[in-house]
């Protein structure tokens, strides 16, 4: 896609969306400590957050079974049912946002773009983390996991993201670090746009992944909403 052409885009979108872990926050600390607490309930040894941050977008069952590679199934439902219970306790206690996010909100705030978040997380965790960050008032629409019937990459929390937004489809650059975000994005007709900085490993081929844009940082797509702006015709 050339520059003019990514710039003709970037001035029709009208609205963001995120995906949470691994994009809008940095939650792997906190879903590794919960693994960790799990770990030691079953007397396992507890992993680093660097071995298994890679993971912390793929949801609890993926950790589980990362951190116990040579389980069997039932020990890793337990593990991850023992994670889920743990996570209760931490959850916000240690995340982040990602380094470049606090920007970009502000950049979309002074310019009028609405913008939420479309996430698996279920609402009873996702809810009191946004809480924590200080971020309830300023989302326009918070979709978890249990919000509808279905989860992405189904469209279903994308469409009524999209309705909260008040917002076109093809007005929304949705933003992930999971091919299922991505996904979701093409199915519901959004603009999808790779989160580079997430938990995204070196073995992982984004290029194969749908999609319009990668962004290797949030403050790269203060710069492509800017460029958008220098090079529209007076």
């Amino acid at each position: 896609m050339t520059v003019v052409t990514q710039t003709l885009i970037a001035a029709e979108i009208k609205g963001v969306l995120f995906d949470l872990d691994g994009t809008l926050v940095d939650t792997a600390p906190d879903l590794i400590a919960a693994l960790n607490m799990s770990l030691e309930s079953f007397a396992h040894p507890p992993v680093s957050l660097e071995e298994m941050r890679h993971v912390a977008s793929n949801g609890s069952l993926a950790l589980a079974k990362a951190a116990l590679p040579d389980a069997s199934e039932i020990q890793h439902r337990a593990v991850q049912q023992g994670l889920l219970d743990s996570y209760a306790q931490v959850n916000g206690d240690h995340c982040q946002l990602f380094d470049g996010v606090a920007a970009l909100l502000d950049y979309l705030d002074q310019s009028g773009i609405p913008y939420g978040i479309v996430t698996n997380k279920a609402a009873k965790y996702t809810r009191p983390l946004i809480h924590a960050l200080s971020l309830t008032q300023r989302m326009k629409t918070v979709i978890s996991g249990d919000s509808t019937l279905f989860s992405k990459p189904h469209t279903a929390p994308m469409l009524l993201a999209a309705q909260q937004l008040n917002c076109q489809v093809h007005e929304i650059l949705y933003l992930g670090d999971a091919e299922r975000d991505l996904i979701a994005a093409a199915d519901s007709a959004m603009l999808g746009g790779v989160a580079q900085w997430g938990y995204i490993d070196d073995l992982t081929h984004t290029q194969n992944w749908p999609g319009e844009f990668s962004f290797e940082s949030p403050t790269a797509i203060i710069d492509f909403f800017i460029e958008s702006i220098s090079t529209r015709p007076a």
